[in-house]
């Protein structure tokens, strides 16, 4: 299990800590691998970028018409998180779906 997030996350850090078997990735120093970003793409289309962080907030009208896979590869922060691979299962985010999905709690 990879858990793709930011160290700096309140959410990543929840989610981390539930899952302590997971290997952690943080987009902002290592990226994404271009073939889980395209399966991740194309399972939440853009519903995979947070437009409600400071990092949306700061870009301009034109910016934010870009695609969202453009966006995301010039601002990797732009990701909802986590971004959660389990063997061939993909999850977004931190609610209680995808905590019960993995079996865990929020504890």
């Amino acid at each position: 299990m990879i858990l793709y997030g930011l160290k700096s996350c309140d959410t990543c850090k929840k989610a981390r800590r539930a899952l302590p078997q997971a290997q952690f990735v943080d987009v902002r120093d290592d990226g994404v691998p271009p073939e889980i970003m395209s399966a991740a793409s194309a399972r939440f289309g853009p519903m995979l970028l947070n437009t409600r962080s400071t990092t949306w907030r700061g870009l301009s009208d034109d910016e934010k018409t870009r695609a969202p896979m453009e966006l995301l590869a010039a601002y990797p922060t732009l990701m909802k998180r986590p971004l959660i691979r389990d063997s061939d299962r993909i999850y977004l985010g931190w609610d209680a779906k995808t905590q019960a999905a993995l079996g865990v709690s929020d504890a």
